[in-house]
């Protein structure tokens, strides 16, 4: 892979403010308040997942900015207000309060993900999705992640095609199958790739609701995945202008090092700090020196 196409590729987590981090990637010292500027140190690139519960303040908007450098890009995900409890019906209303939100962040807004449910349907849910496309302003770029194969049709690909919105790319298969390589339906519907490489939910929480894993460390490598979403996305690259790849912790067990890892496959490197707690002193010191 040479430069430019290296220079096209974002890797980063689905969101950061991940306690079971603590020590592990962030400094035992440094206050959760500066953790995304730790944080945009050594990725490029994150996916906000706190617009799924609502719209952000302007406070917390302005921080996200003042917080990373200026190379530094976000995605945030449309709240759940709209995907899951409108089913995007009726919903002008939310959207335009959201867009107008998030507007600030511009500069380092690159992508607004629609992340569908499983329970969104195309015989229900096929003309709603219609409008909304058609809705959907200009000037911000969007990505979509269908949750139900019933979606898997030429006119949705098409739909998406006509409006410039990425089909997104997700890897949702069950941790049983670890070792295999993932075979799902992967259309590219504009000029840049979005995937999610977000496991299998089930690990996360056992049957009474409690968390059933810290995620401190790789617990179970999906070797065979991993070279198989590499593979897919080297194959795009001369045909795309930018590639956004986010790794949930569900994947492998620590978001980090699964984008990592993903990173060395696609021949670069993404470098983690070198030492654990001990060198928190020293890392807060670099950040002072930044501000």
């Amino acid at each position: 892979m040479n430069l430019n196409e290296q220079q096209k590729i974002r890797i980063g987590a689905c969101a950061w403010s991940f306690e079971d981090w603590r020590e592990i990637f962030y400094p035992r010292d440094l206050p959760q308040s500066r953790w995304l500027e730790f944080y945009a140190r050594y990725f490029p690139t994150v996916e906000i997942d706190s617009t799924f519960y609502a719209a952000p303040g302007a406070d917390s908007v302005r921080r996200w900015l003042d917080l990373t450098p200026s190379h530094f890009r976000f995605s945030c995900k449309l709240p759940r207000e709209i995907t899951h409890q409108c089913k995007l019906r009726d919903c002008a209303a939310e959207l335009s309060g959201f867009l107008r939100a998030v507007e600030p962040l511009v500069p380092k807004l690159h992508i607004i993900l629609i992340q569908l449910p499983p329970s969104f349907l195309p015989k229900e849910g096929k003309v709603p999705l219609r409008s909304f496309v058609e809705q959907l302003p200009r000037d911000f770029r969007f990505a979509i992640e269908f949750r139900h194969p019933g979606w898997h049709r030429p006119q949705f690909i098409h739909l998406l095609e006509k409006h410039r919105i990425c089909w997104v790319w997700a890897d949702t298969s069950p941790l049983n199958e670890r070792n295999l390589a993932p075979f799902e339906f992967q259309p590219r519907t504009t000029d840049f790739l979005y995937v999610r490489l977000l496991g299998d939910y089930a690990t996360k929480y056992d049957r009474d609701g409690k968390h059933r894993h810290r995620y401190r460390k790789l617990l179970w490598k999906r070797e065979a995945a991993m070279e198989s979403w590499a593979l897919k996305i080297d194959r795009q690259l001369s045909d795309v202008r930018a590639v956004y790849a986010y790794v949930n912790n569900h994947f492998e067990g620590f978001a980090l090092e699964s984008a990592q890892r993903l990173a060395e496959r696609l021949g670069y490197e993404l470098p983690l700090p070198s030492t654990e707690a001990q060198t928190s002193a020293e890392d807060r010191k670099q950040l002072d020196l930044q501000l």
